[in-house]
């Protein structure tokens, strides 16, 4: 069947990037009134029992913080200086290049934490500079030490993004399609890839708290109460290319892969966000999909932690295994929000990419781009949101 005939014949559900309970609610009674199967996916388990598995009552206030020390800055700080007195492209930052001797051991152990225990952490009292340049070889450098492999976010080459208010940098040919580069609210999701990292520039003057759920845990919530919705999340659905080639690609949003679960969406893709709505000449989602959606961020929204940013902060998460949102927030003329964002790749600790995502991987990852020729924007611009065929298709 035709594009054009399933879009004739088929309409896009009642549903936008911002969930809405009631029309949740009430999409969830027509569907329960059809008496779906309750069955699970061929292959996927009834219950996921790990460390990864946790809602927000199973911590204490800050345990999943690392307090830097004293002498923890003070190695950050020499190795900033060693590396900008050596004049090297920021690219070659590595834990070989960014020398950390015995912060580096602790780093190692948090880097276990976010592949096998929690899926996430908190760096906080990174040392902070002045200078764009300085703030930027310590992240990059300290955040080497957790994923040393850094993934292509901008068809340009840049492995470094602001993720900041960029509302008055929008233009007809660099619309915002994405809520990162806006001060509303982003609902629970992933980024590409095995980690996210946020370094913490500024903080808003109202709002933007940082949250986070693990999608394990959203799983077993549905497994045990919905497994109709576990198995539409883990059929094929209908990703918006946004203009790119091609238009619509196809992929679940949930695999179980190697005996790990494996979540990998974006809510956008497939409802659009403001300057960027869902392109009209590809095939819906279904009602079902819509409902799976709304789940997804409700249930993560049951269970999810509360990370309260700081200035100096950074945010690990095993991006796999954990999904993140934002509250919205608001600025003023002496606070505004401002992070700096990488997704990387701990090749040692890396967990076992699903078939249907290697591609997505190869673009991210090992597109070719030698690490001197990665790009690290000093100063905040917007990603480029319209893809270039066979570059930025999935991001």
């Amino acid at each position: 069947m035709s594009t054009t005939t399933l879009t004739e014949t088929a309409k896009q559900p009642d549903i936008t990037y911002h969930p809405d309970p009631i029309s949740y609610a009430e999409r969830t009674k027509r569907i329960l009134a059809k008496n779906p199967p309750q069955v699970l996916p061929p292959g996927f388990p009834s219950k996921l029992e790990s460390e990864l598995v946790w809602e927000r009552k199973d911590f204490k206030d800050g345990e999943w913080i690392y307090h830097l020390t004293e002498a923890d800055v003070e190695e950050v700080r020499s190795a900033v200086e060693q590396y900008k007195s050596q004049n090297l492209p920021l690219g070659l930052l590595s834990p070989e290049t960014f020398v950390l001797p015995r912060f580096s051991k602790e780093l190692q152990r948090q880097a276990h934490i976010l592949h096998s225990g929690r899926g996430f952490f908190v760096l906080r009292g990174m040392p902070e500079y002045q200078g764009a340049l300085e703030n930027t070889i310590s992240y990059v450098g300290v955040a080497s030490h957790i994923g040393p492999t850094r993934g292509i976010q901008d068809p340009n080459g840049a492995v470094l993004a602001h993720i900041t208010d960029l509302r008055s940098q929008a233009h007809n040919t660099n619309a915002i399609g994405t809520p990162a580069y806006t001060p509303d609210k982003q609902v629970f999701h992933t980024d590409p890839g095995d980690i996210i990292s946020l370094y913490v520039l500024g903080e808003a003057a109202r709002g933007g708290t940082s949250r986070v759920a693990s999608s394990w845990k959203v799983y077993n919530h549905l497994a045990s109460t919905r497994p109709d919705i576990v198995n539409t999340l883990s059929k094929p659905w209908p990703f918006d290319g946004f203009g790119g080639n091609p238009k619509v690609y196809y992929r679940p949003l949930i695999h179980f892969h190697d005996g790990r679960l494996v979540s990998q969406y974006a809510r956008r893709k497939f409802t659009g966000f403001k300057e960027l709505p869902r392109s009209a000449d590809i095939p819906p989602i279904t009602e079902e999909m819509a409902e799976a959606l709304d789940a997804l961020h409700f249930t993560a929204e049951k269970f999810a932690l509360e990370l309260h940013f700081r200035r100096g902060d950074v945010q690990f998460i095993n991006n796999l295994s954990v999904f993140h949102a934002r509250d919205g927030y608001t600025d003023d003329e002496t606070h505004k929000r401002h992070l700096l964002r990488i997704w990387s790749r701990n090749e040692e600790l890396a967990w076992d990419t699903p078939e249907v995502l290697k591609e997505l991987w190869e673009q991210l990852y090992y597109s070719g781009l030698k690490p001197q020729d990665q790009l690290f924007p000093l100063d905040p611009v917007v990603r480029r949101m319209v893809p270039i065929p066979g570059v930025e298709k999935s991001f």
